[in-house]
């Protein structure tokens, strides 16, 4: 049997983790900590890795899904935490318009578009990744997609 043909020896069973870098974690903290609630579960700082990060999370048991918001010790040295952040990531939403109100009523900018049919069907709309003057939070360098979860979902994640 070829190494192409070759059974898979690991299953991917989900998303675990999330990272996101940016220059100034505090930034990143006003969308997923003070807009979206996701919960500090713990810290870590290494010089060797220059990272000083918060970790994050939500779901339950196995659908936690930790997220790392990440800014260098030296914004001059490598590894560059903050250089690559996340081209977009999608997080499931109960109830998509309340969401899209309440977060544009706190200063998060979304991207044109408004809530629309997205790729798979869901209802969805994206957080800016930059923020504006009128809109001071914003996804700092990364794209995130919001998805109106189903109901199968919201009963399995909810």
């Amino acid at each position: 049997m070829s190494a192409a043909a070759a059974p898979r020896p690991f299953k991917v069973l989900g998303l675990q983790q999330v990272a996101i870098g940016g220059t100034d974690k505090n930034r990143l903290k006003a969308l997923w900590v003070d807009a979206l609630g996701l919960p500090v579960t713990g810290t870590f700082r290494s010089e060797r890795e220059n990272v000083d990060e918060d970790i994050l999370s939500m779901g339950h048991g196995p659908y936690t899904l930790e997220v790392d918001l990440m800014q260098p010790l030296d914004v001059d040295k490598k590894p560059a935490v903050h250089a690559t952040p996340l081209n977009h990531i999608g997080l499931w939403i109960d109830d998509l318009p309340r969401a899209v109100e309440w977060l544009t009523a706190k200063g998060v900018r979304f991207a044109p578009g408004g809530i629309r049919r997205g790729a798979a069907g869901h209802d969805i709309c994206f957080l800016h990744p930059k923020a504006s003057d009128e809109f001071p939070i914003a996804g700092e360098g990364v794209l995130i997609e919001l998805v109106q979860a189903p109901p199968e979902v919201i009963a399995a994640l909810g």
